[in-house]
């Protein structure tokens, strides 16, 4: 069994999509980050970076892996589904998953920092990021101009990716022109699992839809900027 540890962020959406792709059996755990449950001893010896998600596989001796790209690996590699056995296949979705991790991801989050929850407006730093996140979608478009999916064929990075870029809009960048990424974008919706996943562990979206709730989220989500 896995129990996945996580809170209703793209991160943690791309191993709980993943986990319903793989029609794995998991259980939840949800970590509530504005309480500082991601602090607290007995998560940080599971994640001792203190972030989601992190999993324990009980039916591996109790194995514990943090950073969601290691889990991604990890739990495809146990299924045998969604990333390719041949090295050149595994190398390429391997690349795109790095391009998730260490872009997609990082500039999103921080133009959800300066956009979303900063207190001060800071034009510049708002600026550095969407745009840096749209030059990056525009790097996926081209991709996807070519390729049905990102990695050649459908794959743990395909889902990666796209539990952030579905969220463009929180993050205030544009997909406007990027027919191929869009078309992606919604494709993916239908992919087995993915509704699913991003209702785990609870719906943020229909919460987001109620402006009294949606001000309590952000508020909540400045109070980690501030830590």
């Amino acid at each position: 069994m896995i129990h996945l540890y996580t809170a209703s962020t793209p991160n943690g959406h791309k191993v709980s999509c993943l986990l319903e792709a793989l029609e794995m059996p998991y259980e939840a755990h949800a970590i509530n980050l504005a309480e500082g449950d991601q602090s607290k001893s007995d998560f940080l010896k599971i994640s001792p970076n203190g972030r989601i998600p992190a999993i324990v596989d009980t039916d591996n001796d109790d194995l514990s892996i943090f950073e969601s790209g290691a889990i991604m690996l990890y739990l495809a590699e146990k299924a045998g589904k969604l990333i390719p056995s041949d090295v050149k296949g595994r190398a390429k979705v391997v690349e795109w998953l790095m391009f998730q991790m260490g872009g997609i991801g990082p500039m999103m989050g921080q133009a959800n920092v300066f956009f979303r929850y900063f207190p001060e407006k800071i034009q510049p730093a708002i600026d550095r990021y969407q745009n840096e996140s749209r030059r990056l979608f525009e790097v996926l478009d081209k991709q996807l101009s070519t390729n049905e999916w990102i990695a050649g064929e459908y794959s743990i990075a395909d889902i990666a990716n796209w539990c952030w870029v579905r969220t463009h809009n929180w993050s205030g960048v544009s997909i406007e022109g990027l027919e191929h990424l869009n078309n992606w974008k919604n494709k993916m919706y239908e992919q087995p699992g993915m509704l699913k996943g991003i209702k785990v562990p609870v719906d943020r979206e229909s919460i987001l839809k109620n402006d009294k709730d949606k001000k309590e989220f952000i508020k909540n989500a400045q109070k980690m900027v501030k830590k």
